[in-house]
This record gives structure tokens, sequence and C-alpha cells, in this order.
């Protein structure tokens, strides 16, 4: 009776989101969370597991060098971000800045009068220095 010769190997994954084997590149689900992968290697098939579970499987490549990529392991891209209405005002910021958010208005009121009346001296009061 026939029988199915496999290799195992452990493959660590790049961070582009693929094993090597047998100097080729073979993508993996952009899900894949362990860095280290069981791969089985066998005549007509590239086999990838995860914690024992099949996430990708791949003819393999003749040759060196090359790179297979199956576009369901790959996650759709953003759209890219519509273009600015040259109208509209540029606003620049510093990193850090930020506004807490959720509090009134009326706090930072308080705060600009606090720091109003604390750093100018009073001279309205008619003293004779």
């Amino acid at each position: 009776m026939p029988y199915e010769a496999v290799l195992s190997l452990e493959r660590r994954v790049t961070h582009e989101g693929f094993v090597s084997v047998a100097g080729n590149l073979y993508s993996v689900p952009d899900t894949t969370r362990r860095r280290a992968l069981e791969v089985h290697v066998l005549a007509d098939q590239i086999r990838i597991y995860e914690a024992g579970e099949l996430v990708a499987c791949h003819l393999p490549l003749e040759g060196r060098g090359l790179t297979q990529v199956d576009p369901a392991h790959r996650r759709p891209r953003s759209p890219p971000p519509e273009p600015r209405d040259p109208a509209e005002p540029v606003v620049v910021r510093r990193a850090g800045d930020q506004v807490a958010r959720r509090r009134p208005l009326a706090i930072y009121d308080a705060v600009a009068r606090q720091l109003a009346g604390a750093g100018v001296p009073r001279t309205d009061r008619g003293d004779a220095a």
C-alpha cells in the first residue's frame, strides 16, 4: 500500500507573513499568532500548521528565491484617504498636544482666569510705591 513521505519542519514566520521552505517563501494568514509553525513537506504539497491546525496549503515551487502568496491570507487594505479640500485649514500640532475629552469648557475658562490673575501684579488700588 503506498504511503506519503512527509518531512516535518519547524519554521519561523517572517515579519511579512511568510515561512521559508527549500529557499522559497510561502504565505501564512495574517491571523497567524505564533511565530514558530510546523511545516509538512510532501511531494505535491506544503502544509503549514499552527498548534496542530492546518492554516495554509501551497503547491511546491520549482527553483529557489520564489514567493507564493495566497490572496486569502492577506487582509484587505483600507481605502486611501480622501483628498483634502485645499480651502480647509491645515492644523499642525506638536507631539503630545492633547486636550482631555468630556471636560466642560468652564474648567478651561477658570484656569485661564486664575493664570491671568496670578501672574500680573495689580496696581489699580492706588497704592504708592
